[in-house]
């Protein structure tokens, strides 16, 4: 059975052009089927601010509206997912951008109203591979923004984390999979000021260990539950931590496993 690695990368990639560049020439050298994932960093939050729409957040996650959502959309699925592909393209990388909504690929349903209205935000019910499927044994790498469809014609403002583990679980009864997450830390750190304080090693019970006695929170806690949530449907291996994971031997990064 062939390996996939299904790699998703951070907005403080995103927003910065030479890491960006960076990363995408490196990313372009992986051999093997490989898949995309990114988010849309501070430039939808940007161009909100410039079009006088004001930028709605709660606990961090963005409340979508039906301006945000245009907004989003075309930083996302245009600004954004296009300037991957040709940087991918100029580095010998044969890619198409996706959304959910193009092959079908991610279906999502509206977030309920209560206790929060996120609004136009959409948790992922199911994951189309077919299509994928095709272009990937055509040595075609799908590109994917962190949008999603309802199949009633409503695009969806959809966590690209979760995305990246979904299609990593899509993928894992066809593949060996492999899921990584790439951000600008080294991995799921013990001391957040300590760079060099990775867990090398998470399991169900070490996360439920760090939960209680705070060495997890905030914004770490969606990401590991998208982990543990791949790891316990069938996904191979799952990693956090800087780029130089994919690339380097001794780098430093954390793993998770059951």
């Amino acid at each position: 059975m062939k390996t996939i690695k299904v790699i998703k990368i951070g907005g403080n990639i995103i927003d910065d052009d030479k890491s960006l560049e960076s990363f995408l020439s490196a990313f372009a050298k992986l051999k093997g089927p490989k898949l995309l994932v990114h988010g849309g960093g501070k430039l939808a939050s940007k161009m909100a601010k410039q079009m006088n729409i004001t930028v709605k957040m709660n606990e961090g996650r963005r409340i979508t509206d039906t301006n945000t959502l245009d907004i989003i959309t075309m930083v996302y699925a245009g600004k954004i997912n296009k300037n991957i592909i040709a940087q991918l393209q100029a580095n010998k990388c044969n890619a198409i951008g996706f959304s959910g909504a193009d092959g079908n690929s991610i279906v999502s349903e509206k977030r309920p109203t209560q206790p929060i209205d996120y609004g136009f935000v959409g948790d992922v019910k199911k994951v189309n591979t077919k299509t994928l499927e095709v272009l990937i044994e055509n040595n075609i790498t799908p590109v994917f923004c962190a949008i999603t469809h309802d199949e009633n014609g409503q695009l969806l403002n959809t966590n690209a984390d979760t995305i990246a583990s979904e299609l990593a679980i899509g993928f894992a009864s066809i593949f060996n999979t492999e899921l990584y997450y790439c951000f600008e830390k080294n991995g799921v750190l013990k001391d957040i000021n300590d760079d060099n304080s990775v867990v090398e090693n998470i399991t169900t019970e070490t996360y439920k260990t760090f939960i209680a006695d705070g060495t997890i929170s905030d914004g770490m806690l969606p990401k590991l539950n998208n982990c543990f949530h791949a790891i316990n449907n069938n996904v191979n291996k799952i990693c956090i931590g800087k780029p130089s994971m994919l690339f380097e031997i001794n780098s430093l990064y954390t793993t998770i496993q059951k």
